[in-house]
């Protein structure tokens, strides 16, 4: 088995989908919540309608059409209403109700965390509040134990309430930003679009938050526990959400006894190899591929990876509690030594373009009618749909290996399309590759691409891609020329 820190997941390697509903109907369901007055849950579970609208990354001058969705959330400590962020993401208007409430009150964003797909919100009119109940969070739900799943699904205007047991706790991927992993609650309960956001309720404290279903089994629904939700309150304690760190490395069990024998492993000593260390992640400078890591923080790591304490969660849990700055500390086998290694825990800026991004400009070149754009998951996902991707093998391995990605700053740059005019009708050949250089210069990423070009006084541009020997030759004068003509010709405005 191999593990992988929240970096370069396949995009087909999640097998759930969030749970927000896209159109609105009234559908009504009833039960009893385990220990808990019905009364008392309808004051505080709410109601969302989300009216959104995103860019188009594979058009970025384009946004898509406005679209209408519903979801659920809870109401908290000083009349703060916890959700999902996929349920409020590229919104531009968002309102709310309550049980019985005849009026839909404006709805404001505070804080969002895609990377672990929560948000907060609050109502600025107080009269919303009036008569509300605030929930109070719980801990972790053992196993087997049932749990009530609140909120609104399927877009009805009624509370439902679902019941399951807990079947499963583990490190899972988190569908919305698709690349980060944190800790899951598996549930057998119903849990529908427009689910999304609402409380799942143990012993009348909230136990998690449900946001998303598998797609591979039936009736199986993960909630997001209070140990997430907690670590996201006390990031945005000092208004602002800094997000996770990385531990920045891939491990490798220790089943094998050729391999712990090759390494020369003490019989009886449990753990797991380190296998690659990605820069810019926390262990990079610290551990090193071979490394046996034996415990963290004192805890003892099995051979599977998972700690070895009853209710055993992988070690990685453990990584995902710290904020930056703080002291992640392993015991390791190295080179037949024991030894000690403490670093602290930092986020790796190359993250970003790995993961999905929410209400966002993306920012790209248009130079002759050729476009460039950064790589990244989005442009990824809509330029696979298009069925244009011929040659673009190596711009999907550079993203997925991501190796290259050293510092944050360095990113892929690729022409991914041409928008066809006389100028360019050569330049099919170089289309899905990644940019090397301009003119013998090394582009670092888009600003730096931009400013080489509009910086240059050369008569002719050579532009080199990764694995083509031969270069784009483009005339600048000419090019210059048919910019304003092709712009105007597919209405493109704002470059």
């Amino acid at each position: 088995m191999q593990k992988q820190k929240k970096i370069l997941s396949s995009p087909l390697a999640f097998a759930s989908t969030i749970l927000f509903f896209l159109t609105l109907f009234s559908s009504t369901s009833h039960a009893e919540p385990n220990g808990q007055s019905i009364d008392e849950i309808k004051k505080s579970v709410v109601q969302i309608r989300v009216f959104s609208q995103a860019k188009d990354p594979y058009s970025p001058w384009m946004s898509s059409g406005i679209s209408a969705s519903t979801g659920s959330g809870f109401i908290i400590a000083k009349n703060r209403i916890l959700t999902n962020a996929h349920v409020v993401s590229n919104a531009k208007f968002i309102e709310a109700q309550r049980n019985n409430q005849t009026e839909w009150y404006e709805l404001k964003v505070l804080y969002i965390a895609h990377d672990c797909d929560l948000a907060i919100l609050e109502v600025p009119d107080q009269t919303f509040y009036t008569d509300s109940v605030e929930l109070e969070l719980g801990g972790l739900p053992e196993l087997a134990s049932p749990v009530d799943i609140i909120g609104y699904p399927i877009g009805g205007s009624k509370i439902s309430v679902s019941r399951g047991i807990v079947s499963r706790i583990e490190q899972s991927n988190y569908a919305h930003s698709q690349i980060d992993s944190h800790l899951v609650v598996q549930v057998d309960a119903a849990i529908n679009p427009g689910n999304s956001g609402g409380p799942a309720l143990q012993n009348g404290k909230v136990a998690g938050v449900a946001f998303q279903a598998s797609t591979k089994g039936e009736n199986i629904g993960y909630i997001i526990p209070t140990n997430v939700i907690q670590h996201f309150l006390k990031d945005i304690q000092d208004g602002i959400y800094n997000g996770y760190v990385e531990l920045g490395i891939q491990t490798q069990n220790s089943f094998s006894e050729s391999h712990r024998n090759y390494y020369q492993i003490p019989n009886g000593e449990e753990g797991v190899f380190v296998t690659r260390v990605f820069r810019q992640g926390s262990a990079d400078g610290f551990l090193q591929p071979g490394d046996y890591l034996t415990a963290i923080d004192g805890r003892k790591i099995g051979r599977n990876g998972n700690l070895l304490e009853a209710n055993s969660i992988d070690f990685l849990e453990v990584i995902d509690n710290k904020f930056a700055g703080e002291e992640i500390r392993f015991d390791l086998i190295r080179n037949k030594k024991n030894i000690q290694v403490s670093f602290p825990a930092k986020k790796m800026p190359q993250m970003e373009n790995q993961r999905s991004s929410y209400g966002k400009d993306y920012d790209y070149l248009i130079f002759g009618g050729l476009v460039f754009q950064t790589v990244n998951r989005d442009l990824l996902e809509a330029w696979s749909k298009t069925g244009q991707t011929q040659g673009g093998s190596l711009l999907v391995y550079r993203f997925y290996e991501g190796s290259h990605l050293l510092d944050g700053e360095t990113e892929d740059i690729v022409l991914y399309r041409k928008l066809p005019h006389p100028s360019n009708s050569h330049s099919d050949f170089y289309l899905n590759m990644v940019v090397d250089t301009f003119n013998g210069t090394k582009v670092k990423n888009l600003n730096h691409f931009k400013n080489l070009l509009q910086s240059s006084k050369e008569k002719t541009f050579k532009i080199h891609f990764y694995g083509i020997q031969v270069p784009m030759i483009l005339d600048r004068e000419e090019s210059e020329k048919s910019d304003e003509q092709i712009k105007r010709t597919y209405h493109i405005t704002g470059k």
